[in-house]
């Protein structure tokens, strides 16, 4: 990896913490060796927000050695759901599926949010990752929406679940993955490390630019 990545990765980590008003040199960044397998840059913009609502939300985020940013100004055809590690500033991205309501059309893109029960949308905002469960999907995680654009998440049973129709072939052939019912939905592939990464008490935010 050149000097000129690990800047970046350097870069992107400070601006989280710095957004949440943690000192950087209380997190020290591992070598050069540290690989990112992003494939989605995280825009500065989005990073603010999600360092921000860490700080907001201080006193309910117990665990912070990873950070989830779900970028819904992609496409669902692209990896745009970032697991990033503050203690040592790797970012992955992945797959995830967006609202039904937030798409109508199925575009592939997500239109709008909603946190309306029945609208079967994407809620906008910083959420609590709760605890683990098996459901009907299998392995899957609760989220405890902290703003009020998203403090319906419990209401409406928005969870991560895996789903048949987030995948990699899908993308390959449709050029985008199916719809949840505002779920974050990932690939059967993905939801080990997802659930594995993100332990309770993390942050999860997801936004628009």
């Amino acid at each position: 990896m050149s000097m000129k990545q690990v800047g970046r990765r350097q870069f992107i980590r400070n601006s989280v913490l710095a957004g949440a008003g943690v000192a950087c040199a209380s997190f020290p960044l591992a070598g050069a060796y540290a690989q990112s397998t992003a494939a989605v840059e995280l825009d500065p913009r989005l990073l603010a927000r999600a360092g921000a609502a860490l700080a907001r939300h201080g006193d309910k985020i117990f665990s912070r050695d990873m950070l989830a940013i779900a970028d819904f100004s992609q496409p669902s055809g692209l990896p745009r759901f970032h697991l990033f590690n503050l203690l040592n500033g790797n970012n992955t991205t992945l797959l995830v599926s967006h609202g039904i309501g937030s798409d109508r059309t199925h575009s592939g893109r997500l239109q709008q949010f909603s946190n309306v029960p029945g609208s079967e949308a994407t809620s906008s905002g910083a959420y609590l990752i709760g605890e683990g469960y098996i459901g009907k999907y299998g392995a899957s995680r609760r989220l405890i929406g902290l703003d009020p654009e998203n403090d319906q998440a419990e209401n409406r049973a928005i969870v991560i679940h895996p789903a048949r129709y987030v995948s990699k072939s899908l993308v390959a052939t449709q050029g985008k993955v199916g719809r949840s019912q505002g779920c974050f939905a990932f690939s059967f592939d993905d939801i080990g490390q997802v659930l594995s990464q993100l332990a309770p008490g993390s942050l999860l935010y997801a936004d628009k630019l």
